[in-house]
C-alpha cells in the first residue's frame, strides 16, 4: 500500500494513479456525480488531462486526489486541487450515486482535509454553491467554515475554509 494512502473505519483512500483512469473517467462522466464540480463532467481527453495534472501536483505538493474505496470497490475521489480561479488549494469530493447518502463523502474529505494539513498545508478552502445544500452540510461537518461568497454563472457560491498552523 502506498505510504500516502490513508484508512479511515470504513474506507481506503489511495492517491490517484494512471491505474485508476478508467474509474475516474467514468465518475467525471457522471452527471449525478460531477455536474456540480468546477469544470462539470468530463469527456475522456478532459479527464486524461485531469489525471495527468493531479499526479504532477502529487508530485509537487505532497498532496493531491484521492480514490475512495468502501469493501476494495471505487465509489469516488477526494482531495486537494489547485483550483483553477486562483482561490487557491482546494478540497473537493464527489461520489456515485450509490455511495451516497450513507456519510462516505464525509468521512472521505475530512480524512483528506486532516492528510492536507499534516502534510503542511495551511489553509484549505472548498467552494460550494448556496444551492448545494448537501455539500454545504459535509463542509460544515468536517470544521470548514464560510470565508466569503462570490456570484459564478448567476449563482451564488461560497468559499469554506479551514486553517491549521
Amino acid at each position: 500500500m502506498d505510504l500516502r494512502s490513508v484508512r479511515t473505519p470504513r474506507l481506503l483512500l489511495k492517491p490517484v494513479t494512471w491505474r485508476d483512469m478508467e474509474d475516474m473517467a467514468h465518475l467525471k462522466a457522471d452527471g449525478g456525480a460531477f455536474g456540480q464540480m468546477l469544470g462539470g463532467v468530463c469527456t475522456r481527453q478532459q479527464a486524461e488531462r485531469e489525471m495527468a495534472d493531479d499526479i504532477a501536483f502529487w508530485a509537487c505538493h505532497r498532496v493531491g486526489i484521492f480514490t475512495i474505496h468502501e469493501n476494495n470497490k471505487f465509489v469516488g475521489m477526494t482531495g486537494i486541487h489547485d483550483r483553477p480561479d486562483g482561490r487557491g488549494f482546494g478540497l473537493r469530493f464527489a461520489l456515485f450515486a450509490s455511495a451516497r447518502g450513507r456519510g462516505i463523502a464525509r468521512e472521505a474529505a475530512n480524512a483528506a482535509l486532516n492528510f492536507a494539513h499534516d502534510a503542511g498545508l495551511h489553509r484549505v478552502i472548498a467552494v460550494a454553491s448556496e444551492s448545494n445544500v448537501a455539500s454545504r452540510t459535509i463542509l460544515g461537518s468536517i470544521g470548514m467554515h464560510v470565508c466569503e461568497t462570490f456570484a459564478r454563472n448567476g449563482q451564488t457560491m461560497m468559499v469554506y475554509e479551514s486553517k491549521r498552523a
